[in-house]
């Protein structure tokens, strides 16, 4: 009763009316608790008036309406757009697509806050200004986002067409999206801050020194990847081989400031772009075009067995049929001659006469063998030719290209080849170079053999 009359006479109990409080005795006479002294203070003061409430109705009710609005946006077009993609020949980037049209929807609710906030009564104007700056920052945000999700849209559209392993433009995709990205930068601190963006273009010629050392690797990656595309240097799927930076193996991905290898053991290195510009590398794709593989490998032959061929060991050879011919046109050469260089004033001398190697034989054998097998190019250089001798015996090289570049089939056909050879160096009186072992030197001394398998 008495809190009812004293604040129907417009006195607050415990409160001077000439500005001073009286905390304690005014809360025991009254009876009034904390929160009741603290809502009439708040009323006194107008903090809840009318008008404030109305404004922070207004408020939510436009940030509703804002909410609504993105929600409807996109349900009226990312599903449509996803059934109209799925019809196309980008359904498999149907992620991007859908990213693009989300970030376009976020465009609407922020259009209603940027006009609603100005339309509301009761506000203050530096509030409303500080709104409608964050808003416009958020389109100008969410349109730059739209627009790299274009450019990497247009990427993966381009890519679906033949030529695009030759010649991908990811790098220039990326180079469009810093470049998009910058300006929206650009734009949303001149918003935010309220000036002219040329102003802050104009005090960028300071900042240029600064600006060339923070993007000089991108600089660099961009000019190498315009000459790696200028001279069809890489494109995806390359084999590729940089000993130096530990990459061998297949190019998974071109992008502008690396190039991925996924390396034979599925591991990927990541090579800096400018890196294949400025530094040596191998690209086996002209390889793979050509549709051979080389195979480079010598015979150590033991330089002791090296010796001409006995008539009976000559006619033991003519059991081989892709011999014969070498053997015919060698006879006739031998017979000529030897009917030239084989006599002197004196009689016969024998050091005079040639007679075949089975060295020499042996070599006509491997070219003759390598023109007959079917895995073999003849299309490309087939030698078999004798290097330098060694401590390690004397190389017959064997320098031929396959009929296939795949890997496995390549080993095979290598292994193949190799193994006949190694087979049938006997039958020419030949003998393979290769170090004694510890069971040759028990042999040679006379020592016990190997009983290894019997009891």
């Amino acid at each position: 009763m008495r809190y009812a009359e004293q604040s129907a006479q417009g006195r607050v109990p415990g409160v001077d009316h000439r500005g001073e409080l009286e905390i304690g005795g005014a809360l025991q006479e009254t009876g009034m608790s904390v929160v009741d002294r603290w809502g009439i203070a708040v009323a006194e003061l107008g903090i809840f008036d009318e008008a404030w409430v109305e404004a922070l109705a207004t408020l939510i009710g436009l940030f509703l309406l804002a909410g609504a609005a993105n929600w409807l946006t996109k349900r009226l077009t990312v599903h449509p757009v996803e059934r109209l993609i799925a019809r196309t020949p980008l359904r498999n980037e149907a992620g991007d697509v859908k990213a693009l049209v989300r970030h376009l929807s976020n465009v609407v609710p922020a259009v209603i806050v940027l006009q609603g906030i100005a339309v509301i009564a009761h506000l203050p104007d530096e509030l409303v200004m500080v709104v409608q700056a964050i808003a416009r920052a958020f389109i100008v945000l969410t349109l730059a986002r739209a627009l790299g999700d274009l450019l990497e849209l247009g990427n993966d559209a381009y890519e679906l067409k033949p030529e695009a392993a030759s010649r991908p433009i990811k790098g220039y995709v990326q180079i469009g999206k810093i470049a998009v990205f910058a300006a929206a930068a650009l734009l949303i601190v001149a918003i935010l801050i309220g000036q002219s963006p040329v102003i802050l273009l104009s005090g960028l010629g300071a900042a240029a020194a600064v600006l060339m050392l923070v993007f000089r690797d991108t600089i660099l990656s961009l000019v190498a990847s315009v000459q790696l595309r200028s001279n069809d240097m890489v494109r995806v799927g390359d084999w590729i081989e940089m000993p130096q930076l530990n990459a061998d193996g297949d190019v998974i991905d071109i992008a502008l400031h690396t190039i991925k290898v996924q390396n034979f053991d599925k591991t990927v290195t990541s090579v800096p772009t400018a890196k294949l510009i400025t530094e040596s590398f191998r690209n086996w794709r002209h390889m793979r075009e050509w549709g051979g593989r080389r195979i480079k490998r010598a015979l150590l032959i033991d330089q002791t067995t090296v010796d001409f061929l006995s008539s009976s060991q000559w006619d033991a050879l003519r059991d081989f049929v892709i011999l014969r011919p070498y053997m015919e046109a060698k006879e006739t050469e031998l017979q000529a001659w030897n009917a030239r260089h084989s006599f002197d004033e004196g009689g016969q001398a024998q050091v005079n006469r040639r007679e075949p190697t089975n060295i020499g034989t042996f070599r006509a054998y491997v070219l003759a063998y390598l023109e007959a097998h079917p895995k073999v190019a003849q299309r490309g250089t087939l030698l078999v030719r004798q290097l330098d001798p060694t401590e390690k015996g004397l190389p017959l090289e064997i320098y031929c290209f396959t009929t296939t570049t795949e890997w496995e089939q390549y080993e095979a056909i290598q292994g193949d080849i190799f193994d006949h050879l190694l087979a049938i160096l006997p039958k020419f009186g030949l003998r393979l170079f290769q170090f004694p072992s510890g069971a040759d030197l028990t042999q040679s001394l006379g020592g016990p053999r190997s009983t290894a398998g019997s009891e």
